[in-house]
């Protein structure tokens, strides 16, 4: 799906593309027992994301448009330069299921004991997605939202008369 996505210049065709790798990738995450997971990625991915980029499309048009021989280095190296710099990020991280992780010394340990009480949900998963994450991903919403909105005021600036171009 991916190499689809690479190969099409239909901008609509490359938007539904995405869609349906979403709704795939959320019901992997049903099959991996993270329905939380699979929940969100249906709902952003799927559903918000498509959206907004279908907005778009209704602003930009859906036949992506190319110059010959306007090959930019500049974003090119942009992109490799902060892909270097989340693989370093990464070099920190404690190995996968490693039982001497901090999050496996202090965190973990609290919410499978503290949860019930502090919260009264008897489900750990629930607890935690509730209510110790709630505002977390209410913030992360709030981020992709204004984000979003944002694409779309710049992207009809410039598509009025005398508003940018």
């Amino acid at each position: 799906m991916a190499f689809g996505i690479l190969h099409l210049r239909n901008l609509f065709a490359v938007v539904m593309l995405s869609g349906i790798y979403s709704l795939l990738s959320a019901g992997l995450f049903v099959t991996l027992d993270a329905v939380d997971v699979a929940f969100t990625e249906a709902a952003v991915g799927g559903g918000i994301a498509t959206m907004l980029m279908l907005a778009m499309l209704s602003l930009v048009g859906d036949a992506e448009r190319t110059r010959e021989g306007d090959f930019r280095v500049v974003p090119l190296l942009l992109v490799l330069a902060t892909g270097a710099l989340l693989l370093y990020g990464t070099l920190d991280m404690p190995d996968y299921g490693d039982a001497n992780a901090p999050i496996n010394k202090h965190v973990v340990p609290r919410y499978l004991e503290e949860s019930g009480k502090e919260i009264g949900v008897p489900n750990v998963v629930t607890s935690v997605l509730a209510s110790y994450r709630g505002y977390d991903t209410m913030g992360e919403l709030s981020v992709i939202f204004t984000a979003g909105v944002g694409v779309l005021l710049l992207i009809g600036r410039f598509r009025r008369p005398g508003g940018g171009k």
